[in-house]
């Protein structure tokens, strides 16, 4: 029977990509053969639901055609990893949130356990969890990439999350570049530099960095970053990257750094299509124990195509509205509910937003396309290219060309207008208005 296994393992080889395939089947050991059931063994608890979940139809048909009758197939997970060790699976944390040694607290639900895995994202998934079980000593820097609310934050903490239940005794700091920046600033100000440094260069074994874009422009943090990269890179540190945009997209950013950032592997998450949002609307529901019709899944899932926070967006929804209305759950609650977050894409075009934000900001279209540098002009022209950005198709050269300025102009303009958003009451206040405006349709 382990002549057959291995067989089938070949046949695998040749129909699944390379790095699944090392990842996930290559492990597989052949156990026993009890009754009508095949019996094998992986490493640990998420190889055993990522294989029963993707592959495990594949294998049994594959299984039962080289032996010529019916088998079903049963996983175990193995009592060592290879090294003589027990395997230990992920448990829940006993905190509410899981706590790394510093920077912000890593959410609850954001485990490999609870990461919905498809095409979209099937690369970043087995790199991170790589990354994070040690399987592939060689991988030490990971660059995430994905449009909003698609995951990268999920597996960047998820990362952590294992990390810390299996060896709790690692030092694994979850932090924003901006937090970075800001925690730097104070330590200049307030002569406490060096043990700045110390921190991130010394007392770090895996530094998890989200929205790395935020650095743009931002001179001396990039430096400091870049040594401190130097110096985890050189123990053998951990370091997980997430940005929006590649690192050679990323304006103002010194060769030094960009070089840094591109030295790992770079992963790609994209949008999930039609099958990938039912599947992640299901297991959103097990999870809150509300059960919802399957016609009520298929609708969110055909209408809600952005990104996965939209899509826990409509799901919630749905359950608030059917709770605090006592109603039950059905497709006219969900319309209800979807024509509220679903954008009127047909209706926003990058000319519309153009005359909408002259018209409320009282400036001519030719002065928002001109290369005036006044701030009565900069600041509309920026909220302009943001909302450009967020309510339109358009690829960001693109929106560029429509303001005549180049896509790194332009991706500077929406990162002006982001940190406004969390700094500049007046900005959200703006920024909030048009957005009602073009959600509403009234343009």
């Amino acid at each position: 029977m382990e002549q057959v296994w291995s067989a089938v393992k070949a046949k695998m080889q040749q129909l699944v990509p390379a790095h699944s395939y090392r990842m996930w089947i290559d492990p597989i050991e052949f156990m026993e053969l009890r009754d009508q059931e095949l019996v094998l063994c992986c490493p640990n608890s998420f190889s055993r639901r990522r294989i029963l979940d993707q592959y495990g139809k594949q294998l049994e048909s594959e299984v039962s055609e080289k032996i010529g009758r019916s088998l079903s197939l049963k996983i175990e997970i193995s009592e060592g990893n290879g090294n003589g060790q027990k395997e230990h699976h992920q448990l829940p944390l006993p905190n509410l949130n899981g706590r790394p040694h510093s920077g912000r607290l890593l959410r609850k639900n954001f485990t490999f356990d609870q990461f919905v895995v498809g095409g979209n994202n099937d690369f970043a998934y087995s790199a991170s969890l790589s990354l994070a079980s040690r399987k592939n000593c060689q991988q030490s820097t990971l660059f995430l990439l994905s449009a909003t609310g698609m995951g990268k934050s999920h597996l960047t903490q998820a990362v952590g999350h294992h990390i810390l239940t299996e060896r709790p005794s690692e030092r694994v700091y979850y932090i924003t570049a901006e937090d970075f920046t800001n925690e730097m600033v104070h330590a200049l100000r307030h002569d406490s530099i060096d043990r700045f440094k110390e921190k991130y260069r010394a007392r770090c074994d895996v530094l998890l960095l989200e929205d790395i874009q935020f650095l743009s422009g931002k001179e001396r943090t990039q430096l400091e970053l870049a040594l401190t990269l130097d110096a985890l890179a050189d123990a053998g540190k951990k370091i997980i990257f997430s940005s929006s945009y590649l690192p050679t997209d990323i304006p103002k950013i010194s060769e030094e750094l960009r070089s840094r950032l591109t030295s790992g592997l770079i992963s790609n998450i994209e949008a999930p299509d039609f099958r990938m949002r039912l599947r992640i609307l299901k297991k959103k529901t097990e999870n809150n124990g509300c059960p919802i019709p399957e016609e009520v899944l298929h609708f969110l899932a055909s209408e809600l195509t952005e990104n996965v926070r939209q899509l826990e967006s409509g799901l919630f929804g749905v359950a608030a509205k059917a709770s605090l209305l006592g109603s039950r759950v059905d497709v006219p609650l969900a319309e209800s509910v979807v024509k509220n977050i679903v954008q009127c894409r047909k209706a926003i075009t990058v000319n519309a937003i153009k005359k909408l934000v002259c018209r409320h900001t009282r400036i001519s279209e030719e002065d928002l396309v001109s290369r005036s540098r006044k701030q009565n002009v900069v600041r509309p022209r920026q909220i302009a290219i943001y909302l450009s950005r967020k309510y339109t198709d358009q690829s960001l050269q693109s929106i560029g060309r429509s303001f005549n300025r180049y896509h790194a102009t332009a991706l500077h303009a929406i990162a002006c207008v982001e940190r406004g958003l969390k700094q500049d009451p007046r900005m959200r206040n703006t920024v909030g208005f048009l957005c009602q405006k073009l959600e509403s349709g009234k343009l």
